[in-house]
């Protein structure tokens, strides 16, 4: 029997909990730790807390192999406690015991260096020696380098926060990637969005709200302030005026100086002033990636461009970097966010590392738990609910959402990342405008500005949507791009189109998603829309992961059907 080199990747130190495993270099399972706690990015990120490891995913990974601890080659940790250490000193604007201070930097080291002493008791033996440490930002590069088409391309990762790093950008070619340019905290994109997201009554986590929030707004009434704040340095270089920001402190005097307004705790206070606020921060982020990209279109000369990091996770920003056309080719992996560097740690020691070439592409998101058909069916009868199977399951579902009925999905290897791709989605029809209003209030409980996005067929997204020709990304299934609907279909699929005329669309081919295309296939045969309002499966909590999740939603939500791989269930 071959002998098989087991790679087990694991993020944990912060937030978005995940683990991974690479077996001989192909990717064999990836997940969330959330997905089975049920606690939004599995916890948060706290200095006495970065010892907690991903029991439950990292359980999930070595199931799916079929094997043990024991068995695994090395375990790569997504991050390089050392490097944390630097923070100690270089920062006024803390407050004492927390991040920044050298009381709570050493605490968080400690804890984090309790962690193969963690993963030795989880396994019932020692696996310390199996450990190493990859610094995090090199496992943003490489998860999004390493897993792209590119043998050689320009690589941007930018998020809050790594050990000290805010922004990195590199290049990649075959097999290694190589630093470029680091930038390091307090001058953090990331850490600009968590602010100001609080500053408009958010908490830290809700980027992607404040994203939501910014189409309606006026991105110029506070350009000139956001561009004082972050201002943009020659060739590829930025900073952030931390006397103003303070990140590290419960502080909003000085933005509120800045903004001539006050900060709410309530984002349902917000007046215009707030919305225009969110436009501009979004406008600097356009700015700030166009600024970054250049600098890599000029410094590597690469066609090719690999982003990750949580700011990557914007699709604003992204299409702004697709359309600019510094690039003919871009690449961004579905967990751009820290759970993301799980799979950039295990591929970062097998290419890197290990000097292995390269043989995998992620150009699916599908790499969580699967239920056989017995498996829901048992759920399903212990839990009362009426079923019936249904050969002709995508056909039967898309007349349903013909009719207007709200849809829980539930198919085949749960979704890798914060975007519900058409495997554990929630569905309406798109051309009813009024079910987007439905969604909101009554099924995802959730503010009513924020928009939805629809997942289209490939063969007619560029008939609906205004989708540069000058370049391309096979990173359009995974939800990552906001772009212009046509003029002449707006009025035809109201429930999909943002407030600014955007929609953030998932492209989806018969490759990617047979049994999902399917179904769009059959929606566009009944309707003549090639697409549907897609959402993720769940209400304020997590992306369903198991049957009984789902059935428990749909129980407490009251949606009109659940869909189980083939089991139409319904309340009579």
């Amino acid at each position: 029997m071959k002998n098989h080199t087991y790679i087990l990747g694991i993020n944990s130190v912060y937030h978005d909990s995940s683990a991974c495993l690479l077996k001989d270099g192909e990717l064999i399972a990836a997940v969330e730790e959330e997905r089975f706690s049920r606690i939004k990015h599995a916890k948060k990120a706290q200095i006495d807390n970065g010892n907690s490891v991903p029991v439950s995913a990292i359980g999930y990974c070595l199931k799916s192999a079929g094997i043990e601890f024991g068995d695994l080659a090395c375990i790569a940790l997504a991050f390089d406690p050392e490097l944390r250490l630097k923070n100690i000193g270089v920062d006024s604007y803390f407050e004492l015991g927390d991040w920044g201070s050298e009381k709570g930097e050493k605490l968080f080291y400690e804890g984090v260096k309790k962690i193969p002493s963690e993963l030795s008791t989880l396994a019932g033996v020692d696996v310390e020696q199996k450990i190493q440490w990859v610094p995090h930002h090199l496992c943003h590069g490489a998860s999004a380098y390493f897993v792209s088409p590119f043998s050689d391309s320009a690589i941007l990762s930018v998020d809050g926060i790594g050990e000290f790093t805010s922004t990195w950008l590199g290049k990649g070619n075959g097999n290694q990637m190589q630093v470029l340019k680091e930038i390091s905290y307090p001058n953090s994109i990331g850490f600009l969005w968590e602010k100001i997201s609080e500053f408009l009554g958010f908490s830290k986590y809700d980027a992607s709200k404040v994203m939501g929030l910014a189409a309606y707004g006026d991105a110029e009434k506070y350009y000139s302030q956001f561009q004082e704040l972050v201002p943009l340095r020659s060739y590829g270089d930025f900073s952030i005026d931390n006397s103003v920001l303070q990140f590290r402190k419960n502080n909003f005097q000085p933005l509120e100086i800045l903004f001539g307004i006050p900060r709410i705790s309530d984002p349902s206070k917000r007046t215009r002033n707030h919305e225009d606020i969110a436009a501009g921060l979004q406008r600097i982020t356009d700015d700030l990636f166009l600024h970054l990209i250049k600098y890599l279109a000029e410094e590597t000369g690469s066609k090719n461009l690999c982003m990750a990091g949580g700011v990557a996770l914007n699709c604003t920003a992204n299409a702004a970097v697709w359309k600019s056309g510094s690039f003919e080719k871009l690449y961004i992996q579905p967990a751009a966010n820290d759970a993301g560097t799980a799979l950039g740690a295990a591929f970062y020691i097998w290419n890197q590392i290990q000097h292995k070439p390269r043989s995998f592409v992620m150009d699916h998101a599908y790499w969580g738990p699967s239920f056989s058909d017995e498996e829901i069916q048992n759920v399903l009868q212990k839990e009362n609910v009426h079923f019936e199977r249904r050969d002709d399951i995508e056909s039967t579902t898309a007349q349903l959402l013909s009719e207007g009925k709200i849809i829980g999905w539930f198919q085949g290897r749960m979704e890798w990342g914060p975007r519900a791709l058409g495997n554990r989605s929630l569905l309406v029809d798109p051309r009813q405008e009024h079910l987007r209003d439905i969604l909101n209030e009554r099924i995802k409980k959730r503010e009513s500005f924020r928009p939805f996005a629809p997942s289209v067929l490939a063969e007619e997204a560029k008939e609906w949507f205004e989708i540069p020709a000058s370049s391309s990304s096979i990173s359009s299934s995974f939800m990552l791009f906001a772009f212009d609907v046509k003029e002449g279909k707006r009025k035809l699929v109201p429930a999909v189109v943002h407030k600014d005329g955007t929609s953030r669309i998932q492209i989806v081919s018969k490759e990617s998603n047979p049994k999902y295309h399917k179904l769009l296939s059959e929606f566009h045969r009944l309707t003549g829309v090639p697409m549907i309002l897609n959402t993720s499966f769940n209400e304020n909590e997590p992306i369903v992961c198991t049957p009984l999740d789902a059935v428990r939603t749909f129980k407490k939500t009251k949606m009109d059907y659940l869909v189980l791989n083939n089991f139409l269930c319904s309340y009579t």
